[in-house]
């Protein structure tokens, strides 16, 4: 089947690898200007200019990145299927419609208001009670156009680093872990449901996936998997979605979704039977879906602005290397690494043996030897 992707980044890019097996080709299609699929045939249309052109040569359509004109795949989906539906694209883009979804439907959110100006979020920060966690309402990703504040005094300077004319502000949650779980749904409703991740950030961006998360509460797992089959069921759905967690010690509180294949699944690549990518194709393209347990367990460790020693990390003989062929910048995501084991306590050594020849990788602490405290606030 010839599929057309939305966006030209590394998640499209896994994607068109993990699709070529199955005999699909793939037509990406840039808004951008900067591509960095690598692969593939690519129309660069910053202009809008060459959306025919994309549509005559495509059966199907997804996307690999939510932010993008939601009436561009409203436009699409007149001509070819686009999965998942447009409608998910559109209430992942904005955390108001999101969060009210998730009330909408059951699933335990941070308390939150809307701001629209810094007198109005400080008003809502005293509200609520500090520390409260602003983000804009659209756009923002990896910790981009977020901000803690520890008082409400502090308002003026987060409205003016954020930079958005409306905000969610979130009270704090007191978590103990951010986990996530990823599913697939077909076209024919079936759904599939990984195990989930346990997920560590650093500095607003995801470092380290282990799966199966260890010591999960069965009854936070089907609380987990209840919510994410019921979003997907209230959608429409089609494809691989992610929903990412807070466990606190009352539950789960939601944080928000992804329509789309998501970096705290990259782990399923080695340690499931089927990854999230071969899934989302099978998805689709209305093929049955592929076996989703575990094979012992994994950890995904992204690669961070440095590519750093990757011929050491090559002579390791449990890693494989999935690098995005792009160059190097702070912050950005080049690759990453997913390492394989047995049990845990061996993970967390090669993990860490690992992260030696990646500069300015965090030591990895997580829930297998930190029981309290979090590293870094609600995003």
């Amino acid at each position: 089947m010839r599929i057309g992707v939305l966006g030209a980044g590394q998640l499209g890019r896994m994607l068109a690898l993990a699709g070529y097996p199955l005999a699909n080709t793939f037509v990406f299609y840039d808004l951008s200007g900067h591509p960095s699929v690598g692969l593939g045939e690519i129309i660069i249309d910053r202009d809008g200019e060459h959306l025919a052109d994309f549509l005559s040569r495509v059966d199907r359509v997804t996307y690999e990145f939510e932010h993008l004109p939601v009436e561009v795949a409203e436009i699409i989906a007149r001509t070819v299927p686009v999965h998942p539906t447009p409608r998910s694209l559109q209430v992942c883009q904005n955390r108001e419609a999101e969060k009210t979804l998730f009330g909408d439907l059951g699933i335990p959110t941070p308390e939150w208001r809307m701001a629209e100006s810094a007198a109005e979020l400080q008003r809502v920060a005293e509200e609520l009670g500090c520390p409260v966690v602003a983000k804009s309402n659209t756009e923002g990703y990896d910790g981009k156009g977020q901000a803690v504040l520890q008082s409400p005094e502090q308002a003026a300077e987060a409205w003016a680093a954020i930079g958005h004319k409306r905000v969610m502000v979130e009270k704090f949650v007191d978590f103990r872990r951010e986990v996530s779980i990823i599913a697939v749904r077909g076209e024919d409703g079936e759904l599939a449901i990984y195990p989930m991740a346990e997920n560590v950030h650093h500095q607003g961006i995801l470092r380290y996936s282990i799966a199966p998360a260890p010591e999960l509460d069965p009854e936070i797992r089907s609380s987990a998997e209840g919510y994410i089959r019921t979003v997907m069921n209230e959608l429409g759905y089609v494809g691989v979605m992610a929903l990412e967690l807070f466990e606190t010690d009352t539950g789960l509180v939601a944080n928000e979704m992804a329509p789309r294949v998501h970096n705290s699944g990259h782990w399923t690549m080695e340690g499931a039977a089927t990854s999230q990518f071969e899934n989302h194709i099978r998805a689709i393209t209305g093929q049955p879906l592929g076996d989703v347990s575990a094979r012992g367990v994994s950890c995904m460790v992204n690669i961070i602005g440095e590519h750093g020693d990757l011929r050491r990390v090559l002579e390791l003989p449990y890693t494989h290397l999935h690098l995005y062929d792009k160059a190097e910048r702070p912050g950005r995501k080049l690759g990453h690494i997913n390492v394989l084991a047995d049990d845990y306590q061996e993970l967390v050594w090669r993990v860490r043996n690992c992260a030696e020849f990646l500069p300015g990788a965090p030591v990895l602490s997580c829930s297998l030897n930190r029981r309290s405290g979090q590293n870094r606030p609600q995003g």
